[in-house]
């Protein structure tokens, strides 16, 4: 298929279609491994419903793998029903890249590169460039809370127009995230990213938690306290630095569910309605309007 007919299919809501997210050169740990290649499957909002409103999603599997199913294809659907643009991130792991940890930067530079690829090509998605959301669950929550808190303007100089973009989100949103390296992390997505023994500095640089400033964008977040894989209190601790910072946050707390949930509408527990929840913060932030 073309670009032009291609670029027409998409604008329409048709089938999802997956680009390559950096071209020949990779930046960061790689393997020769083709699971290891950075995608971005784009999935539009049909033309009559689309709003403008982009959501970048990351689904967890502790930094090793990635439940695309009910982390990924179920939420761009959720979204597009919305007339949200879904655009979902396969960010490197561990286990299906065959990448020997530390994994890191090379997640976080796939996040940054979603982030700027979506801003940069705004005008051929129909995307407003600034409503970009990004959205993640577990170590895909780390992700997205990594892509709030460490972002920069774009690269003025770059050959590349996508490097010119900043890679800033205008939102996010945290789904039963792991968000600090420290004593509350889960510990097979801290080796997978940082390795077995890994330096301080890391340490502290992924504890997201301490990263917060007043340009964190606003963030909303679920958890059960009941989550027994990632502690709740990852999100109690950014939602407490979000607040000291300024910084508009929300979070949805439920004594009972385990981990991995999704959006919950599987299940007869309370969490269920979580997603109406977050559906009422996107139409307060005014993501649901067409702009």
């Amino acid at each position: 298929m073309t670009a032009v007919p291609l670029l027409c299919a998409l604008l329409l809501g048709a089938d999802s279609t997956t680009i390559n997210l950096w071209g020949d050169k990779i930046p960061g740990p790689i393997s020769r491994e083709a699971d290891n290649v950075p995608t971005l499957t784009i999935q539009l909002a049909p033309k009559d419903k689309a709003n403008g409103t982009a959501v970048v999603v990351c689904p967890g599997g502790g930094y090793s793998g990635r439940a695309t199913g009910h982390e990924g294809q179920q939420i761009a659907e959720w979204l597009n029903a919305r007339g949200i643009h879904a655009f979902i991130l396969k960010y490197r792991t561990a286990g299906e890249s065959k990448i020997t940890p530390p994994l890191q930067p090379g997640p976080m530079l796939d996040v940054q590169r979603a982030v700027r690829t979506v801003r940069a090509k705004a005008g051929e998605y129909g995307v407003n460039p600034e409503r970009i959301v990004v959205w993640g669950f577990s170590a895909g929550g780390h992700l997205a809370s990594t892509a709030a808190t460490h972002f920069d303007d774009g690269k003025a100089d770059a050959a590349d127009p996508i490097e010119k973009a900043s890679c800033r989100p205008d939102f996010a949103i945290l789904a039963y995230p792991v968000v600090s390296m420290g004593p509350v992390t889960h510990g097979g997505s801290k080796n997978n990213l940082l390795g077995p023994k890994p330096d301080e500095n890391l340490v502290e640089f992924y504890s997201n938690e301490k990263q917060v400033t007043a340009k964190t964008p606003p963030t909303f977040l679920f958890h059960t306290v009941e989550d027994k894989a990632v502690p709740i209190e990852n999100s109690r601790l950014f939602k407490a630095a979000c607040e000291r910072a300024g910084v508009p946050v929300e979070l949805v707390e439920y004594e009972k569910g385990s981990h991995g949930v999704g959006l919950g509408l599987s299940t007869k527990l309370p969490l269920a309605e979580w997603s109406v929840k977050l559906e009422e913060w996107l139409k307060k932030r005014g993501l649901l309007e067409k702009k």
